[in-house]
């Protein structure tokens, strides 16, 4: 029922008669202030919108991932799809800036799934103060104790999810598993950032990027900037606000690698106090 009453959320923003709901009333209002702006000629994608609400259905009710391409994939019609929205609002149509989100975002969402890790194998307490938790239940909650690493890596690393929620960080072969999830990300990050360093030289991003021609992501010859190369340092400056998250995804990494992959190090979930900083500076430089 929560999904669907997204879905018909979405449904009427997009027609134009938002429910009076705040979220749906405001994305309405960005859809029409939208399309004055670029006279009709660009619009928010309806279909990225049920794409992310379908993929976060799916896994609900706490499944683990079957591979780690399935939990790329989920970042990808997740986190990437949030970028590429917001990229459209802007607006903007680049395959260079499309290009760089997708991996951010499979970044971005491959490492929200290992911090969650262990509020999912060991869920708190339900907060009996909200209306969640007082109308829902349990029943809003994802499984009680599960271990949502994907299950080929867990079978690499020979890790079983009783020995996990038994034993938490010191589980056979549990570090091991996160190493791998966590390479991952990182190699999603380090391509971005190669990809920017290519651009900003004036050089070929060295791979095409794997979803171009499908729905959202066609572009004419200008946007795509393979003429003029400057057009796409444009671009990636243009859009560089909305690849931000890509600095504080790469804090945690690094902070993960520094407690040896223990995923279930207290400071792992504390806000680090470094990030504005660091983030300013990324700012400053175009570079992350």
């Amino acid at each position: 029922m929560r999904y669907q009453f997204w879905r018909d959320n979405i449904t009427h923003a997009f027609s134009g008669t938002p429910p009076k709901q705040p979220v749906s009333v405001l994305l309405a209002h960005a859809i029409a202030d939208l399309e004055i702006r670029t006279d009709g000629a660009s619009k928010l994608s309806r279909n990225w919108f049920m794409r992310i609400i379908t993929a976060r259905e799916q896994y609900s009710d706490g499944r683990p991932y079957p591979t780690l391409d399935a939990l790329e994939k989920y970042a990808e019609n997740t986190y990437s799809t949030l970028l590429y929205l917001t990229l459209q609002s802007l607006p903007m149509a680049s395959v260079t800036a499309d290009h760089v989100a997708s991996h951010i975002g499979k970044a971005n969402g491959i490492v929200a799934v290992l911090r969650g890790l262990p509020l999912v194998a060991f869920p708190p307490p339900p907060n009996h103060h909200s209306n969640s938790g007082a109308m829902g239940g349990g029943l809003e909650r994802t499984k009680q104790g599960s271990v949502l690493l994907p299950l080929d890596v867990m079978a690499r690393s020979n890790v079983k999810e009783e020995d996990v929620l038994r034993q938490g960080a010191e589980a056979p072969g549990l570090r091991d598993a996160i190493f791998e999830v966590a390479t991952r990300a990182s190699d999603h990050l380090i391509t971005a950032r190669e990809m920017a360093k290519n651009v900003r030289k004036g050089q070929d991003i060295d791979h095409a990027f794997e979803y171009e021609g499908l729905e959202g992501h066609i572009y004419d010859d200008s946007s795509q900037g393979r003429v003029d190369g400057n057009r796409q340092q444009q671009d990636l400056d243009s859009a560089f606000g909305v690849l931000m998250p890509a600095v504080s995804t790469k804090m945690w990494l690094d902070k993960l690698q520094k407690y040896d992959f223990d995923v279930f190090r207290e400071e792992l979930r504390r806000r680090d106090w470094k990030l504005p900083f660091k983030a300013y500076f990324a700012n400053r430089a175009r570079a992350f």
